[in-house]
């Protein structure tokens, strides 16, 4: 097995912990070069021969670069007072500084000057990426599943709406019929029923129908909507787990969250009530205005004549509320980022009595989304006021048209009740579609934010390349002229650096934070792809070698960070090998020295931990972790500072 460490070791007792390690003890140690050598020989007395040294090749760490070397002559002024700094920095007794050579390398982070204070409340700078757009060919395909479901809901909503036009005209011939006998003094209760009792039983069947067929289009809508929420959920949750980790440098968790809960669940809202509502009220519009012309043609042109007016003012308007209700709902998932962060960081929050802060950063996001949402809800409120005054307008129009008509004997009594209803009825539908424009407005931006990632593509795939077999892997590892920035950072973190580790080996590498030690660790793993050069396992060159086996199988990876998920201990452990018996796992957290206290828990190894493993302790985390990692038998495995609060 290859073991490359990553160790930041302030002083002999801290490497005296990590060699005594059990994980370490049957591993033999070797090439090491550490500014102070002399430090490790008892260590390595035991464990070691005497002469036995550690030694990087070409290791050239990018930035800050310094020659130290004591013995040479032309050494500057500046260089002994760095090398004066650095020492009392660091320490006398840390092997910190790199040799290479004459060169002693002092590496420095480069970090983006762009970010967020959660102390100022300054905006956060990341990429900028333009509006996204509403995939019309995304969202058929997704509905297709449901195509019988979908038409069977149309075709209920326009049965409702049919019989709803139909309404008017019976009202109008049930009116008639009064009137006739107003009018012409009729008398008699049986004649009365005789008349009226056909016109008045298909009056009931409409409303008997009109029921029947809401039930149907509103039960079919709740299968159709909930199954679209279920594969949007399901497509983007697999499409965000295949992105690449520079993704997840852009984007705030809390944010991506947010488009697989508040954006789905309102684009689905939306989805309903548009299909439902919208064409049961677009279809009742137009065949509303049918029944009016064949009520009275002279009456529907005027009142039809201004109804352009309304469709050019609602589409300029909906652009508009488009714009301001995209910028609420980023507002929101902006909100939400910075309530996950501080709920999920709570014991930093409460260690450092940041409550208070964290208080005002959260309640001045949510009053940015609140005022955002403000001026929406006055954008809409004053579409729907405006399209209320104007239906109502014709309405008053009908009044005096009508009676007009009437005066004119052009129009009977009954036949203006019709019209009437019939116009209440556009009214009634107009003025939902007014409501509509809201729901519409937020669905459609919630629709483009939750589409923008569902058909990216990462860069490295998640599996497909070579596979080295088993048996035949041994463990060579070399990076060979590689350089590396990050996404997200601007200057370089490693340039034209050279490792070569040999199979079976114990590495260490030792330098400053933020020198490129982790860096180094996630290039092996493939999480980024280098910039310029190579890095080869066993002369095959990562980028060959399939993701999946390089990850799940050839390395084992114990980041510094370790984290557990909120499942029992058993489960955790058997994450790093899904089909490990349970003996196998109990064999795992013996190597790591984990099974003592995971026995002491009150149900041992089926003890549930708290989100994130708050449950247990900092050095109970980390045992965890190295059993998770050990349980796969990895060719290679690398510690990341694995080992840095262990006792």
């Amino acid at each position: 097995m290859t073991i490359l460490v990553h160790l930041i070791c302030k002083s002999s007792a801290t490497f005296n912990r990590l060699i005594s390690a059990s994980v370490f003890t049957k591993t033999t140690l070797h090439h090491l070069n550490l500014l102070k050598p002399n430090l490790l020989k008892s260590h390595f007395a035991s464990l070691a021969r005497q002469d036995a040294f550690w030694s990087f090749q070409k290791c050239t760490l990018q930035n800050l670069k310094r020659t130290f070397n004591p013995s040479c002559p032309s050494r500057t002024a500046s260089s002994k007072a760095l090398s004066t700094l650095a020492s009392f920095l660091l320490g006398a007794s840390g092997g910190y500084l790199l040799y290479r050579n004459s060169d002693w390398l002092l590496p420095t982070a480069q970090c983006k000057s762009s970010y967020r204070s959660r102390l100022s409340h300054e905006e956060e700078v990341f990429d900028k990426t333009p509006n996204p757009k509403f995939k019309w060919s995304l969202f058929f395909s997704l509905l297709w599943e449901d195509i019988f479901y979908l038409l069977g809901a149309i075709l209920a909503a326009l049965g409702a709406a049919v019989v709803n036009i139909q309404i008017p005209l019976m009202l109008g011939e049930l009116t008639n019929i009064v009137t006739k006998f107003t009018s012409d003094a009729l008398s008699g209760s049986e004649t009365f029923l005789s008349e009226i009792r056909k016109p008045a039983l298909k009056l009931l069947t409409l409303y008997g129908l009109q029921g029947l067929f809401t039930f149907v289009y509103i039960s079919l809508l709740a299968v159709v909507g909930e199954n679209l929420a279920y594969r949007l959920r399901k497509m983007l949750f697999h499409s965000l787990l295949e992105q690449d980790v520079e993704f997840f440098d852009k984007h705030k968790i809390g944010k991506l969250i947010d488009r697989l809960t508040t954006d789905v669940q309102e684009f689905k809202s939306s989805f309903k009530m548009t299909v439902s509502q919208g064409l049961k009220a677009t279809v009742q519009t137009l065949g509303c205005v049918i029944s009016l012309y064949l009520i009275s043609p002279k009456l529907t042109l005027i009142m039809v004549g201004v109804l352009p007016i309304v469709i050019i003012g609602g589409t300029t308007w909906g652009a508009m509320l488009r714009t301001l209700s995209r910028d609420a709902q980023e507002e929101i998932s902006k909100s939400t980022a910075i309530a996950d962060e501080a709920l999920g960081n709570i014991r930093t929050v409460r260690s450092f009595a940041m409550e208070s802060k964290e208080n005002q950063l959260y309640e001045a996001q949510v009053l940015k989304s609140a005022n955002t949402n403000i001026r929406l809800g006055y954008g809409i409120g004053m579409f729907q006021g405006l399209a209320n005054v104007f239906l109502n307008s014709l309405v008053l129009g009908s009044l005096f048209g009508g009676g007009w008509l009437i005066s004119t004997q052009e129009l009977k009594a009954g036949d203006l009740i019709s019209f009437l209803v019939a116009i209440q009825m556009i009214e009634r539908s107009m003025a939902q579609m007014s409501l509509l424009l809201g729901h519409v407005v937020r669905g459609l931006s919630a629709g483009a934010r939750v589409f923008e990632f569902m058909d990216s593509k990462p860069l490295i795939p998640l599996q497909g390349g070579k596979r080295i077999p088993y048996h035949a892997l041994i463990g060579d590892i070399q990076f060979k002229d590689v350089s590396f920035h990050y996404p997200t950072r601007e200057q370089n973190v490693l340039r034209d650096f050279s490792l070569k580790i040999p199979g079976g080996k114990l590495v260490a590498l030792v330098g400053l934070s933020g020198g490129g030690k982790s860096t180094i660790a996630v290039l092996l793993e493939r999480f980024y792809d280098v910039t310029a050069g190579t890095i080869t396992i066993d002369g095959v060159d990562v980028r060959e070698l399939d993701p999946a086996w390089l990850r799940g199988q050839a390395i084992g990876f114990i980041n510094q960070e370790p984290v557990l998920f909120a499942t029992s201990v058993m489960e955790n452990i058997r994450y790093g090998k899904p089909t490990a018996t349970d003996q196998e796992v109990i064999e795992a957290a013996k190597l790591a020295n984990a099974h003592d206290f995971i026995t002491g828990f009150p149900k041992g190894y089926n003890t549930v931990l708290g989100e994130r493993g708050v449950t247990v302790s900092g050095g109970q985390k980390q045992r965890i972790a190295i059993a998770r990692a050990l349980i796969k038998n990895p060719s290679i495995l690398i510690l990341d500072e694995a080992t840095s609060i262990l006792p």
